[in-house]
């Protein structure tokens, strides 16, 4: 499938985020170890907050993350403290720019590892959901961007919980409206730029791994010489599909059909049922 990373803290280049550890995303995209497919290498995606205008900015391309020049530069000179990052294994759709995570929407960013099965039969059925005013901006051609805009129509940017088990519910109606057993599997991210949710669920109760940061200050504690943890501010949060590095306790993993919300340096696990 893909693999993601979403950061909240002090601000920090892209390039400490995506290149510097041991096992970064852009290593990721070509060596996955707990993906379901070792390389992703059909594109990728970052997403960043700035202050400089009031959406965030994105760079997307169908390049593979570890060959892309201008994934490097750019990385060495972007300094954020909210970030969302991506590397896409494509589950099916087209490799294309508009196809690539995260997706935006005015000031919001979303992105997703997984897949809705046999989303083809059901994509029809699942876009005349979306509000009209909200269809006209879906450009491509992914089942993640149907879903967030189904989000989008149920009140995401309301109440970002309640949308995505609104919107995954109908997926999960819908899908086994037409005979799929297990409709919706993945891991997703999405933030205002302030606050972050991330999602882990499947309708088998098999999801795709992911992970958070244990508190930067315990850790601190424990590894008073670890040159990264020095650069980290206490409230740094970090969302991952797999760990980035090997540190013993750095990584805790985000409990199946849970959503995890950070706000600052605070976080909270909430249990996900999707709406039905």
């Amino acid at each position: 499938m893909c693999r993601w990373l979403a950061y909240s803290g002090a601000p920090v280049t892209l390039d400490d985020l995506l290149y510097k550890p041991a096992n970064s995303l852009v290593l990721q995209s070509l060596h996955s170890r707990m993906g379901a497919e070792p390389t992703n290498g059909d594109g990728f995606g970052i997403g960043w907050y700035d202050g400089h205008a009031p959406e965030p900015g994105i760079f997307r391309s169908t390049e593979p993350a570890w060959s892309d020049p201008n994934l490097r530069e750019l990385a060495r000179h972007v300094r954020s403290g909210t970030v969302f990052a991506h590397v896409r294994a494509t589950s099916g759709s087209a490799v294309q720019v508009t196809n690539c995570h995260p997706f935006r929407h005015d000031g919001w960013l979303f992105m997703h590892n997984g897949a809705v099965d046999r989303f083809p039969e059901l994509k029809r059925d699942l876009q005349l959901e979306v509000d009209p005013p909200l269809f006209a901006d879906i450009a491509g051609t992914t089942d993640s961007e149907t879903v967030f805009h189904l989000a989008l129509t149920f009140g995401l940017t309301d109440d970002p919980p309640a949308a995505l088990a609104a919107a995954i519910g109908l997926v999960e109606r819908t899908g086994r409206g037409h005979g799929v057993d297990f409709p919706f599997q993945g891991t997703v991210a999405v933030t205002d730029g302030q606050r972050m949710w991330a999602l882990r669920y499947s309708s088998e109760g098999r999801s795709r791994t992911l992970f958070r940061n244990a508190d930067v200050s315990v850790l601190r504690e424990h590894y008073p010489d670890h040159p990264a943890l020095r650069s980290l501010s206490d409230d740094t949060r970090l969302i991952v599909s797999e760990p980035l590095g090997e540190l013993r306790g750095a990584w805790l993993e985000v409990p199946e059909a849970s959503c995890l919300v950070v706000d600052g340096g605070a976080e909270q696990i909430l249990p996900f049922v999707p709406r039905t």
